[in-house]
């Protein structure tokens, strides 16, 4: 493993399941970690969890931000650049499934904008501070679970299904990740997406269907080898299951709809896409 001491590294989604790992393994390294949660609560016990097995040797920073709201999204950048004169490694981790079909406040179905949108915009953000700190690395947590993505009917409007709405987001995530490697080449800075293990057992996969599988730890080593390891250096623009690079919905691999998504998102995301001023 490449020596993680000293970087710095966000992973959002990080006070629960493979986030919480993911964390931890990073800390045990001796990275600055940047937790971020959407529960008050769960951060601050994430936070002291980490500092009482790291102690004073290094600092934990936590952000409270809730991806569902594109205007928190926007003050989560904020904040990180004002805050920090580096980010090496940034893992876009949180995700949820939704039941029932709810709409975040800025009108959009909540999962896509969750497990993509709010990744999207947050991604785009911080690239000039992911830039500057090159060589630098982006992890889209994603899934092997995979549906096309429907333009004429992506808030999912009609006919929803938990399940199509995941999937959906997830794909969303894998062509995000395809395209913007196009955009940032020569920059230092590589994107990756991966299925980090098959239903690990965290509350969310319990909740959802059951049962389990895997294990987060499966899930965690397959997340740091791609932030951290030096046997992936300077790869980009792939998407693996674990640890073995695979083939992703055959809709990825299509330019013109992955332009397409680019373009929606960015029409979604409106003003809020500027770049943000460093206080």
């Amino acid at each position: 493993m490449t020596d993680a001491s000293d970087a710095t590294i966000l992973v959002t989604g990080s006070t629960d399941g493979l986030g919480r790992r993911v964390a931890q393994e990073f800390a045990a390294e001796g990275a600055i970690v940047l937790l971020h949660g959407r529960s008050p609560e769960r951060l601050e016990a994430t936070r002291e969890e980490l500092r009482s097995q790291m102690g004073t040797k290094m600092a934990n920073y936590s952000y409270l931000a809730d991806l569902s709201s594109l205007s928190a999204v926007r003050d989560l950048a904020q904040r990180i650049l004002s805050e920090h004169e580096r980010l090496d490694v940034l893992v876009n981790n949180a995700g949820i499934i939704s039941r029932e079909r709810k709409e975040s406040e800025d009108g959009y179905e909540l999962t896509f904008i969750v497990n993509y949108l709010s990744h999207f915009l947050l991604t785009r953000l911080l690239l000039p501070l992911l830039k500057h700190s090159a060589p630098a690395r982006i992890v889209n947590v994603a899934s092997a679970g995979q549906s096309p993505v429907d333009f004429s009917n992506l808030m999912l409007e009609e006919g929803y299904d938990a399940m199509k709405a995941y999937s959906q987001s997830k794909l969303a995530q894998v062509m995000f990740t395809f395209e913007l490697a196009e955009h940032l080449k020569d920059t230092g800075v590589s994107v990756n997406a991966l299925h980090p293990a098959s239903l690990m057992n965290t509350k969310m996969v319990h909740s959802t269907f059951g049962y389990t599988m895997s294990t987060v730890e499966e899930g965690t080593e397959a997340v740091v080898r791609l932030a951290v390891w030096q046997e992936v250096e300077g790869v980009t623009g792939r998407y693996f299951d674990g640890k073995r690079e695979a083939r992703a919905n055959r809709q990825a691999y299509d330019p013109r709809v992955r332009k397409r998504l680019w373009i929606v998102s960015e029409q979604l995301c409106g003003r809020l896409l500027e770049p943000v001023v460093r206080r």
